[in-house]
């Protein structure tokens, strides 16, 4: 027997990238970020994306700013006319309480995105980015990781779930320029796809 979609309460998934000058929130910044918000269904239900002041005081990575250097077109993407960070994260938790029904963050990898995410939240909102009980957060209690997500679908060995060993088409050929919205629908695409059952056997078993 075949498993169809889950049922249950409608769900939106926040797909999530985010850049920084570092890789430290608190002591570095995080410069961009960018979301695509899908149902199950492949429906967009929107995008926020803003570029954020650097936080004061912070310093920056001398490592991630070389390779900054060899990324013009997205380093100027990625500062182009800087927000306050307070705004925007005020402002993204608006946009998703606004979703309907339950929204789950996603991310490649969880523990980067949702980690920056996360911590601008608490600085500037007061909330964390997943709930638990007696804690109050943005979204559902836990996210998606879609490297675990793609080795499990497809049988790849962990060190091959990284963005450079996919097929193009997994992203939907979206380039990914990292700039930040760019990327999130790109990763948006392949939620989808492993959703819809799309990459299974279709990777190398580790």
């Amino acid at each position: 027997m075949t498993a169809g979609p889950a049922s249950g309460p409608a769900t939106s998934f926040v797909v999530t990238d985010i850049e920084a000058d570092g890789p430290d929130p608190g002591r570095h910044s995080m410069l961009s970020f960018g979301s695509v918000a899908v149902d199950r269904d492949g429906s967009e239900l929107g995008e926020f994306t803003a570029n954020l002041q650097p936080l004061p005081g912070g310093e920056q990575d001398a490592g991630t700013m070389a390779w900054w250097r060899t990324e013009p077109e997205a380093w100027r993407e990625t500062t182009r006319d800087p927000q306050d960070p307070a705004a925007v994260m005020r402002a993204f938790a608006d946009w998703v309480r606004g979703l309907p029904g339950m929204p789950v963050f996603v991310a490649h990898p969880l523990t980067f995105d949702g980690l920056w995410i996360d911590w601008y939240l608490r600085r500037f909102v007061g909330c964390r980015l997943f709930r638990r009980p007696r804690s109050p957060g943005l979204c559902h209690a836990g996210g998606l990781d879609l490297q675990s997500m793609v080795m499990v679908a497809t049988g790849r060995h962990y060190r091959d779930c990284e963005r450079v060993h996919y097929p193009v088409e997994w992203l939907g050929g979206h380039h990914h320029s990292h700039r930040a919205i760019d990327d999130a629908r790109g990763y948006a695409h392949l939620l989808l796809k492993l959703l819809n059952r799309e990459l299974s056997g279709s990777g190398q078993a580790g």
